[in-house]
């Protein structure tokens, strides 16, 4: 944060303040972690946070402190949409355009009249904030949230509670500490969330070790609709609405799939295509390896986006006329996934 931000940001929390923080529409670990972390973190100043996400998140991250004070706006839409207009400070965390909140809640934010706060390291920020704490060399939201407090003097009220928080986030952002966006930053920080209490065994526990039978067997699916198109370096996986029911499809469940496909040698580029009936459209995952952008290509092509090597994004074709599309982009890159 720069001095002109940290002057603003004290400012702004120079008096008790009834705030809401906002994550994205299917909260990850990063957003989660960073919203409650952040909430946590504004209690003991003596504010009133109210952590507010789109919709419901998975199973596996309800474990977190505070979950149990989440309000889901999609649940609660009435109760949600007061206490946001009527908030003296809005927080926006991991994720850099209202729309990534839905449509609903994105017509709620554009009306809001309090000040609002980004915090994000997606690339191409919205400028919607009176404070845009936006770094894209950021391995996630919650080592930025770290560099938050610490640019406050106040790396002293991390508890255990907050820094299991944003260990979670930092986790799962990075590929468990694998993607290039982990730095000896990354490390230094983990480090002292340890120190401050946060269990790394018991984390990844929480987070790995809870699976179903069910995402298990969905998971074997996936691998056998695994596709490789060595001419590329690039493997992709599909998932239909009825290969999700048969296997009990739980929020959630395909999380990190689209790894997979990366792990195979000599793939540069993975993408998961999971065929959502419901909203009419195919969800896509992107990753890349070395300096491929996925991010372009989801911008490009798939009204989408996130990071060099992480994004997302949608088709609104059918899952075959999704990836006979797919197909056709490929030889635009071929010289970079390739060379």
């Amino acid at each position: 944060m720069t001095i002109p931000q940290i002057t603003q940001i004290e400012s702004l929390l120079s008096q008790p303040q009834h705030i809401v923080i906002i994550p994205h529409r299917n909260p990850d670990g990063d957003a989660m972690g960073s919203t409650l972390a952040l909430a946590g973190y504004l209690k003991k100043k003596g504010h009133t946070p109210q952590v507010i996400a789109p919709n419901e998140y998975p199973q596996f991250l309800q474990w977190l402190p505070g979950n149990e004070e989440v309000l889901i706006y999609s649940q609660n839409s009435d109760q949600a949409t007061e206490k946001i207009m009527a908030a003296d400070l809005v927080f926006t965390l991991d994720f850099n355009h209202f729309s990534r909140t839905g449509s609903d809640m994105e017509a709620v934010l554009k009306n809001v009249v309090a000040p609002i706060v980004m915090i994000d390291h997606h690339q191409q920020p919205a400028d919607y904030a009176v404070v845009t704490y936006s770094d894209t060399a950021m391995s996630s939201t919650c080592e930025m949230i770290y560099h938050f407090i610490d640019s406050l003097g106040d790396t002293e009220l991390i508890d255990k509670d907050m820094a299991s928080c944003i260990y979670t986030g930092i986790m799962t952002d990075t590929g468990s500490f694998r993607f290039s966006s982990t730095t000896a930053q990354t490390h230094q920080v983990v480090a002292a969330l340890i120190a401050k209490g946060a269990n790394n065994t018991e984390i990844h526990q929480n987070l790995n070790d809870s699976w179903s039978l069910s995402k298990m067997q969905l998971l074997g699916v996936a691998l056998k609709n695994l596709r490789v198109l060595e001419e590329f370096n690039t493997a992709y996986i599909t998932i239909t609405q009825k290969e999700l029911d048969d296997h009990n499809f739980q929020k959630g469940d395909t999380e990190g799939f689209v790894n997979y496909g990366l792990t195979l040698l000599g793939i540069r580029f993975a993408v998961i295509f999971i065929e959502n009936k419901a909203d009419n459209i195919i969800k896509m995952s992107l990753r890349s390896k070395g300096d491929f952008s996925v991010n372009d290509v989801a911008r490009e092509h798939y009204s989408g986006g996130g990071h060099i090597n992480a994004a997302g994004g949608k088709s609104d074709l059918n899952m075959e006329d999704t990836i006979t599309h797919f197909i056709s982009i490929l030889p635009q890159y071929k010289a970079q996934l390739t060379q």
